[in-house]
């Protein structure tokens, strides 16, 4: 009995800690006033950021992220060429770093697992709901704001990073679930663009774990579900999509409100794998 309750205890312990990456309007709100250095990072449309964005925020595009010229659609820039980007931009790795979208998910998520991969390590992703973000009276401006470059030192962690050899090791390993976070037409092949899916993969779209209004599912409704296609703490996991985007908020369900160790992301992912290797349907 006492050590079912200390795992219990554990693992509160762990989902909260794992959480703290998701911040509220509240939270968010807070640390504007206590650090005039924060790096707030707008992931959504440039021409809504034109419009009207956070007080102090930079708009960073994902698709500026990618390698040009790669017949492989949506393959990360080499980590120098990602640190260069992100410190024209004023954040470094030691940069207290706050990104949010235009409320899919996807993007800040999306820019999240590319910092923590780079090895930024106070990152936050923040959910825009303007109705909390009223209630705050989170400051919001059209005018740009004023970058100072800064230089960005990357320090890679493999941990939240899988390639195309993991992903093939992984077809047939009990320990490891391949997730595609598609869309159930695509994960069966029956869209122009989708032959079908990596060997062994289950379907989990990116949506499953997103309420009507974007927002994350609460944790015990995410955990559910993941009990329910029987993948537990100690299992490994790698996403994917067909870009990698669709998988990021895949992987922040498990990594950050599920509070699991071994989450990755395959960056190819099935724009890679489907260029020399099969699919099933």
């Amino acid at each position: 009995m006492l050590s079912f309750v200390i795992g219990l205890v554990l693992m509160a312990i762990m989902g909260a800690t794992a959480q703290a990456d998701l911040i509220t309007a509240k939270d968010f709100m807070a640390r504007i006033k206590e650090n005039p250095d924060l790096a707030i990072i707008d992931a959504g449309k440039a021409k809504t950021f034109a419009t009207s964005h956070v007080k102090g925020a930079v708009h960073i595009n994902h698709m500026d992220l990618y390698q040009k010229g790669n017949p492989i659609e949506g393959l990360i820039l080499a980590s120098e060429d990602l640190a260069a980007f992100f410190g024209s931009k004023g954040i470094s790795e030691k940069s207290e770093i706050v990104i949010y979208d235009e409320g899919s998910q996807k993007y800040n998520t999306r820019i999240y697992w590319i910092l923590k991969y780079l090895g930024a390590e106070n990152v936050k992703m923040l959910h825009m709901n303007m109705d909390e973000w009223a209630k705050v009276r989170l400051p919001l401006v059209s005018t740009a704001t004023e970058i100072k470059p800064v230089t960005f030192t990357p320090s890679l962690n493999p941990a939240v990073y899988a390639d195309i050899e993991e992903v093939k090791q992984s077809i047939g390993n009990p320990a490891v679930v391949l997730i595609d976070a598609r869309t159930e037409a695509e994960y069966k092949g029956t869209t122009e663009d989708s032959q079908g899916h990596i060997p062994g993969a289950i379907l989990i779209d990116h949506k499953t774990f997103l309420t009507d209004t974007g927002a994350f599912r609460p944790e015990e409704e995410i955990r559910k579900i993941a009990e329910d296609l029987g993948i537990t703490p100690d299992m490994e996991i790698i996403t994917y999509c067909k870009t990698s985007v669709r998988a990021a908020p895949v992987f922040v369900a498990f990594k950050n409100i599920l509070g699991y160790e071994k989450v990755k992301v395959y960056d190819g992912a099935y724009n890679e794998w489907v260029v020399e290797n099969p699919v099933v349907q």
